[in-house]
């Protein structure tokens, strides 16, 4: 065997931990597994239909697995996602964000020839715009109607949608399926820990409104709502169809605070090196900005986390600070106990995986006491 064939058979079968440059995202498939099945199986117990959303992982892969698991499609943010989806085996797919450019409604509608595509809509303007772009492409498409109950971001305010779904249904290139939302866990406006509460007032109003528009005549189909941190509670609201969780697939450092997974059900972490050593209390290590996200800040209610990770193996550690390149991991008398050396190695846990994951070319997935490094196909796609 050739130096070219043995590299080529090491990288099949996987590297071992010792091997492992860093810094490098890691992902526990069992764990991962694990999470699938476990959010498969409360859609069924809900008897609602499960539609992850793939901004976490970016994985068509992971999708299909989603998918095999009982998953009744996906839900993606961009065409572009949707169009590499649907290229590797996605026939389900709903693009979660308002279309409102010609090139991106002509993708869409070109996608929607191969598979079953539906697009957000959220205003009256961008509903025209895609009934225009239907049009011309001598097709009808599906589309939803996105509700902004309390998260104000996209969305029609609640208090405006039945107006602008008569509206939207009396376009004549585009079906109006269904209505959705995204809230997360907040309730009266504010971020909360009542999940509970959350995503059973989630449910009641999207539920509510659904019952409105079709006794107006329009046959809304689908009620689709819930995040990682609500989809079990909104999903037990009868009148609701569908969730749209994301994060649960890898879990988090945030959901885990949440109290809606444990710290063993985390699937991501990230593998860093310590670098230096400049004081008793601190140590450097080789992960910054370019390698964990730092949308979720410490210290923000309702959650007020100790920095941005969870160092695991080390309570009283805490990654305080980042430049690009360095993570500066401040040190309680256990950790210092502990010595920690220049040339150790540290697994983190990060606040919020999704943006991780979108920093990294690759996934390292972890079989057994291997891992294989798995491209993230969808990482970086702005269009």
């Amino acid at each position: 065997m050739n130096r070219n064939d043995s590299h080529a058979a090491k990288a099949a079968a996987g590297i071992r931990w010792k091997e492992m440059e860093t810094p490098r995202l890691l992902i526990d498939e069992a764990r991962m597994d694990r999470n699938i099945a476990a959010m498969a199986e409360l859609a069924r117990a809900r008897g609602v239909r499960l539609r992850p959303h793939a901004k976490t992982h970016k994985l068509p892969s992971v999708a299909l697995r989603q998918i095999e698991a009982g998953a009744k499609g996906i839900t993606v943010a961009k065409v572009s996602e949707a169009e590499l989806m649907a290229a590797h085996g996605v026939s389900d797919i709903f693009i979660a964000y308002p279309l409102v450019t010609e090139g991106k409604l002509a993708r869409a509608l070109e996608l929607a020839r191969r598979i079953r595509l539906i697009a957000g809509v959220d205003s009256l303007p961008g509903a025209e715009r895609a009934d225009r772009a239907a049009s011309e492409a001598g097709r009808t498409l599906e589309v939803r109607l996105e509700i902004d109950i309390g998260f104000r971001r996209t969305g029609v305010p609640y208090a405006e949608a039945e107006a602008l779904a008569v509206a939207i249904a009396g376009l004549p290139h585009l079906r109006l399926t269904g209505i959705y939302t995204f809230r997360g866990a907040q309730l009266n406006g504010r971020p909360t820990l009542d999940l509970a509460a959350a995503g059973a007032e989630e449910g009641a109003l999207m539920v509510g409104l659904a019952e409105r528009l079709r006794a107006r005549g329009i046959p809304i189909a689908d009620v689709s709502v819930g995040s990682t941190p609500t989809a079990a509670y909104a999903a037990a609201v009868p009148g609701v169809t569908e969730i749209r969780p994301g994060t649960y697939v890898f879990q988090d450092r945030m959901q885990a605070a949440f109290g809606v997974c444990g710290p063993d059900d985390c699937a991501g972490s990230v593998l860093v090196t310590v670098v230096s050593r400049p004081a008793a209390d601190l140590a450097i290590v080789d992960g910054g900005s370019k390698t964990f996200a730092t949308d979720v800040q410490p210290d923000v209610p309702p959650l007020h986390l100790r920095g941005f990770g969870r160092i695991v193996g080390y309570d009283d550690a805490r990654l305080v600070r980042m430049s690009e390149e360095h993570g500066m991991v401040e040190l309680g008398p256990d950790a210092q106990a502990a010595d920690i050396r220049v040339g150790d190695r540290l697994r983190i846990v990060p606040n919020h995986i999704c943006s991780t994951v979108n920093l990294h070319n690759q996934v390292w997935m972890q079989r057994g006491d291997r891992f294989e490094a798995v491209p993230v196909l969808g990482r970086g796609l702005l269009e």
